[in-house]
């Protein structure tokens, strides 16, 4: 399972480096073949083999021999390793398991992979595209808010309006921040992925997930400007941080939320 988990993730990545290119600049994944940026020759179906056609041909084009950026094969394995990481958190879940992501296997039963899978697609998807673009699509937020919201009505509609509180309390706390520093502290696009974030830690590890988050991008910030990598007042995308915060909310964070707990 985890080799095949593993090939079906290159493919799924494949596709992603092609979405999170084009998305950003309003192009379509479904209009044209791939093309080279140098030589702008179409590319092969055989020299468009995720990650084996990358390393078959030394990471240049075929055609004009220019160096194929290595965006693409980081994705593609990225996404394979993170399928079968999906996999792995999932098998080592138990009946007692304090995670979050062990709670909702068991509400989900035997669709959590697949569910688990597509959240981690959108989740890379928002990273790339933000750290790269710094912008978060609103088609990526509301793709994920809508599944969780019809996973939860379909299989648990009794926590549907508290997880909805949840993320629309998040999304409030961060259009306020929006709204105090004029645009320049928060931008709409975290306020409306906090919908889709909120929405699916729900209470009370919503709170687990903002400290976190914000913990992290203090961190990294402060890091990076020790490092002189930004200048301050310099604009950092906030949408990785929120990523990553929720990584480690839905495997640790009733953990965290335990110890700080016990802490009061």
């Amino acid at each position: 399972m985890p080799l095949i988990l593993f090939v079906f993730g290159l493919i799924a990545g494949s596709f992603l480096s092609a979405y999170t290119y084009r998305a950003p600049l309003g192009k379509s994944v479904k209009k044209g073949r791939s093309i080279c940026p140098h030589c702008k020759k179409k590319i092969s179906w055989y020299d468009n083999i995720p990650l084996l056609s990358f390393l078959l041909l030394k990471g240049k084009c075929r055609n004009c021999k220019k160096k194929i950026s290595f965006r693409y094969p980081l994705i593609e394995s990225t996404t394979a390793v993170g399928f079968v990481g999906v996999y792995y958190l999932l098998s080592s879940c138990r009946i007692t398991s304090p995670s979050l992501i062990c709670d909702w296997k068991i509400r989900l039963g035997p669709i959590a992979p697949l569910f688990f899978l597509l959240i981690f697609l959108i989740l890379l998807a928002i990273f790339i595209i933000d750290v790269e673009k710094k912008v978060i699509l609103d088609e990526l937020s509301f793709a994920g808010l809508a599944l969780v919201f019809f996973v939860l009505l379909s299989i648990h509609p009794s926590d549907l309006f508290i997880h909805l509180v949840s993320g629309f309390g998040a999304a409030l706390f961060l259009l306020l921040i929006h709204i105090l520093t004029s645009g320049k502290g928060m931008g709409l696009g975290d306020v409306k992925l906090a919908l889709f974030f909120g929405t699916l830690v729900g209470w009370p590890l919503v709170v687990v997930w903002l400290f976190v988050a914000f913990l992290t991008g203090a961190g990294i910030g402060t890091i990076l400007l020790l490092g002189r990598k930004i200048a301050f007042g310099k604009h950092i995308a906030f949408g990785p941080f929120l990523v990553l915060a929720l990584i480690i909310t839905l495997i640790w964070g009733e953990r965290l939320l335990n110890l700080f707990l016990m802490g009061l």
